[in-house]
C-alpha cells in the first residue's frame, strides 16, 4: 500500500486514477478531514484516508497552518478552526472547499449549517486572532464570568448554535466534485448502475476489449466535456464519459450533436450508441452515433433490482500468483489452460506483493468452468507462482 501511495504524483489531476486503483483493489477510501488528514494520502487501518492537498484552493500554506493549530487539540467546531488557525493562511475560500469536501466531518456539524455560519465564525476568530497580536485580553483572558464568578482561563466566547439542517444528496455529492475534483462518500451512478446494466452491452472498464470498429451501447455520465470546429467550421466535441466501472473518450460529430440537443452536458447521465475505436494505439475511443438521457422512473429502478437478483452469477476463478515467479511465459500458459476450458466464470488474478496487492482480470474470452482437470492443469503449471489461501489454490493442492 506504501507504494500504490507513493506513486501519485505531486498534480492533483493525478488523484482520481489514484483513487480508482485502490477501489480496485478493494481499498477503502476516507475523505479528507481537518483532525485527521496530513498533506498527502495516509495509510488508515488498512484504507486511505486523503490528504488535505488534495482539496482545490488549500495550499501547501494552509495545510501546514491547520496541523500548527490542531498540536493543541482537535477542532471542535468550526468557530473554533477559525479562531486557532491563522486566517492569513486559511482564508475564506479554502475554508467553503474543506466544508464543501467533508473535511469537518468529525465535528459533527452539518455542511449546510458550517456554511450557514462561516462568515460570523470568520469574523469572531479574525477578532480573537487580532485582539492576541494586539496583547488585548478580553473579559474571558481575565477569567470572570458575567456574573461576576470566576472561571477557568481557558473558557471561550460562547457562539449561536450551528443549524442541524442539511443538503440533498446529489447536492452533497456536486459539492465534493467541486471541492476535490471526484465523488468520495457515494457517486451518483450507484443507485442507477443496474437499470443502466440492463440497456447497455458493456462497461466502460470493458470497452478496450471490444473489437475494433464493434458498435456497442454504453452508460454513464458525462465528466468533461472539449467543444471545437472542424476545418470545415463543423462544430464536434471531445467529452469522457465515466461510470464505475472505468472511463472512456467520445468523439462526437456535428450531425450527431444536433440530434442529441442538450444531452451532451457536464454531469448529464445517458446511453451512447456508437462505434469503438482503436486506431489510436494509445488510447480507445467511441465514435457516437447517438446520446440520449437516461432517466429511469424509480419502478424502473426497483425493477431491474428484483430481475438482477434473480440472476445467478457464476462463482468466479479466483488466483493468488507470486510476482517474482510470474514470468511472461507462464501467463502465456495460464492463457493456453483457461481457453481449454471454456464456460462462464470470471478469472481474476491478483498478484501478491509485500505492499499490497493488484486484482487483474481476464476478459470475457477467458472465461472457464471450474472443473477438477482445470485445477490439475492450474498446479502442473503454474508451479511455486501459485500462493495458497483462496479457493481455487486450496481446491488444487487438494
Amino acid at each position: 500500500m506504501a507504494a500504490l501511495i507513493s506513486s501519485v504524483m505531486d498534480t492533483k489531476d493525478k488523484v482520481p486514477f489514484f483513487v480508482s486503483q485502490a477501489e480496485q483493489m478493494g481499498i477503502e477510501i476516507l475523505p479528507p478531514d481537518v483532525n485527521l488528514s496530513d498533506h498527502q494520502f495516509v495509510v488508515v487501518e488498512g484504507n486511505i484516508r486523503f490528504g488535505l492537498d488534495a482539496v482545490k484552493g488549500v495550499g501547501y500554506a494552509a495545510v501546514e497552518a491547520i496541523k500548527k493549530a490542531r498540536e493543541d487539540g482537535d477542532f471542535t467546531d468550526i468557530f473554533e478552526f477559525c479562531e486557532r488557525v491563522d486566517g492569513r493562511s486559511v482564508n475564506k475560500k479554502a475554508i467553503e472547499a474543506l466544508i464543501k469536501c467533508g473535511a469537518f466531518g468529525s465535528t459533527g456539524a452539518t455542511r449546510m449549517g458550517m456554511l450557514a455560519v462561516l462568515e460570523q465564525a470568520q469574523a469572531a476568530g479574525q477578532k480573537a486572532q487580532q485582539d492576541a497580536q494586539i496583547g488585548q485580553g478580553s473579559i474571558f483572558d481575565l477569567g470572570l464570568e458575567l456574573g461576576g464568578g470566576e472561571s477557568g482561563g481557558n473558557a471561550r466566547p460562547t457562539h449561536a448554535p450551528i443549524p442541524p439542517g442539511e443538503f440533498e444528496q446529489n447536492e452533497l455529492l456536486a459539492m465534493e466534485k467541486e471541492s476535490i475534483g471526484l465523488y468520495i462518500s457515494a457517486h451518483p451512478l450507484k443507485q442507477l448502475s443496474v437499470a443502466m446494466s440492463t440497456k447497455t452491452d458493456v462497461n466502460l472498464g470493458s470497452v478496450g476489449e471490444c473489437k475494433d470498429g464493434e458498435r456497442v451501447t454504453i452508460g454513464g455520465m458525462i465528466s468533461q466535456v472539449k467543444r471545437l470546429r472542424t476545418k470545415k467550421g463543423d462544430p464536434m466535441v471531445f467529452a469522457t464519459l465515466e461510470d464505475l466501472h472505468g472511463s472512456v473518450e467520445l468523439v462526437i460529430f456535428a450531425d450527431t450533436l444536433e440530434e442529441s440537443g442538450s444531452a451532451v452536458e457536464q454531469d448529464a447521465v445517458v446511453l451512447i450508441k456508437g462505434k469503438v475505436d482503436h486506431k489510436d494505439a494509445s488510447r480507445t475511443c467511441v465514435v457516437v452515433s447517438s446520446v440520449d438521457r437516461f432517466e429511469p422512473t424509480e419502478e424502473e429502478l426497483a425493477r431491474a433490482e428484483e430481475e438482477a437478483a434473480r440472476v445467478v452469477v457464476p462463482e468466479s476463478l479466483q488466483l493468488r500468483l507470486n510476482p517474482i515467479a510470474v514470468q511472461a511465459d507462464l501467463l502465456e500458459d495460464l492463457r493456453d489452460v483457461l481457453a481449454s476450458f471454456p464456460g462462464d466464470s470470471e478469472v481474476v488474478v491478483e498478484l501478491a506483493f509485500s505492499a499490497g496487492s493488484r486484482r487483474l482480470r481476464f476478459g470475457k474470452d477467458f472465461r472457464v468452468q471450474r472443473t477438477a482437470g482445470l485445477y490439475s492443469e492450474l498446479a502442473q503449471q503454474l508451479g511455486s507462482a501459485l500462493l495458497p489461501g483462496e479457493p481455487p489454490a486450496q481446491t488444487v493442492a487438494a
